[in-house]
């Protein structure tokens, strides 16, 4: 059995479009899981301390046969691969891999929360979420667009598509 899965993907290191875009690619190649879609990358300010540089963040849709705990681990272990350091809360990363949602599953144990926790707080994961999935609804019924109405606006800037 598959279930449709969303990515959320930031960076602000190492170039990070093309942190992303690898990421995307590495996304694609999982075990028993097909990308869907792929959003287009919007930069924004980043949350928390302000001391570093802008976020480049967007979102992908996957089919996948594992399970949220599994797909977990695949996605650290990818963060990990692109020389993630988890230095301070809301810091600087290369690259920032989130489950932010499972099919309609509710998860809350030590390791994962889904829907993720600040979801609803974001427009840099919310938009790219809407590019993907314009009648995405989260899975207490209500609709992501409006959620995105409500949510702070974190000056998202769309990017061009990366040159090939």
């Amino acid at each position: 059995m598959s279930v449709q899965a969303f990515i959320g993907l930031g960076s602000n290191q190492q170039e990070p479009a093309a942190q992303l875009a690898r990421a995307v690619t590495e996304l694609a190649a999982l075990p028993h899981t097909v990308l869907v879609a792929q959003s287009p990358f919007y930069a924004s300010r980043p949350m928390g301390p302000q001391d570093q540089p802008d976020f480049v963040n967007g979102a992908v849709q996957l089919r996948t046969g594992l399970s949220a705990h599994q797909l977990l681990d695949h996605l650290q272990a990818i963060e990990q691969a692109h020389g993630r350091e988890r230095l301070r809360h809301w810091g600087p990363r290369t690259l920032d891999l989130d489950l932010l949602l499972f099919g309609s599953d509710v998860i809350s144990d030590e390791r994962l929360t889904v829907p993720h926790a600040e979801l609803c707080n974001r427009d840099f994961v919310l938009q790219p979420l809407l590019d993907l999935e314009p009648e995405l609804q989260l899975p207490d019924g209500r609709a992501v667009a409006a959620v995105r109405l409500q949510c702070t606006d974190n000056q998202l800037r769309k990017l061009p598509p990366l040159a090939s």
